[in-house]
């Protein structure tokens, strides 16, 4: 299961939501918004911005750039998995 990293709390917090690890296979992370169950975002089997800061902030941002440039089309829609992916773990 993975572990939720404080990075992610954090930007949860600041976007007014809750996430707990998920039990889906193969996602990190469930959003909840008033006990809504929104998404489940996040794949295990890839790391994210504050995994990546393990190794280092200029690997991590090195990533983070990578990620929203392949991203791109996903982010643009607020509300939606590929948004709430970018603002929670990257």
């Amino acid at each position: 299961m993975y572990k939720i990293k404080q990075y992610s709390k954090d930007r949860a917090k600041e976007l007014g939501v809750e996430i707990i690890p998920s039990d889906k296979k193969n996602k990190k992370i469930d959003i909840y918004k008033d006990d809504e169950f929104i998404f489940s975002i996040g794949d295990t089997r890839y790391l994210d911005y504050p995994s990546y800061l393990e190794y280092g902030k200029d690997i991590a941002d090195k990533h983070r750039k990578n990620y929203y440039i392949r991203h791109a089309k996903d982010i643009k829609k607020v509300g939606s998995k590929g948004w709430w992916a970018a603002m929670i773990l990257w």
